[in-house]
């Protein structure tokens, strides 16, 4: 099965909740690749990318976050970008 990416954008209470610190977590447990911030309007965005099963689970697992997250939406665009192997906490955007 071949590689795809995805950026994400969380919108809720999704930053002082934990939620990137667990999405590392998770990512890293799933062998995905990429990236997570915090954007200064609230919202938390994500960059994914790995085998198309490890990115069904992320997402099925962001809609609900950590146990402190309130997640209101969570928007998905399939795109093509590269990132380099493993996965980081990138500062606010």
């Amino acid at each position: 099965m071949s590689n795809r990416s995805v950026r994400v954008i969380i919108e809720g209470r999704v930053q002082g909740v934990w939620f990137r610190g667990w999405t590392v977590k998770l990512a890293t447990e799933l062998c995905l690749s990429g990236w997570v911030r915090n954007r200064r309007d609230g919202s938390v965005e994500a960059i994914f990318c790995g085998d198309e099963n490890s990115l069904e689970k992320i997402i099925k697992l962001l809609y609900h976050g950590p146990e402190a997250a309130s997640v209101v939406s969570v928007n998905v665009k399939y795109e093509d970008i590269n990132v380099e192997e493993g996965f980081e906490q990138l500062p606010t955007l």
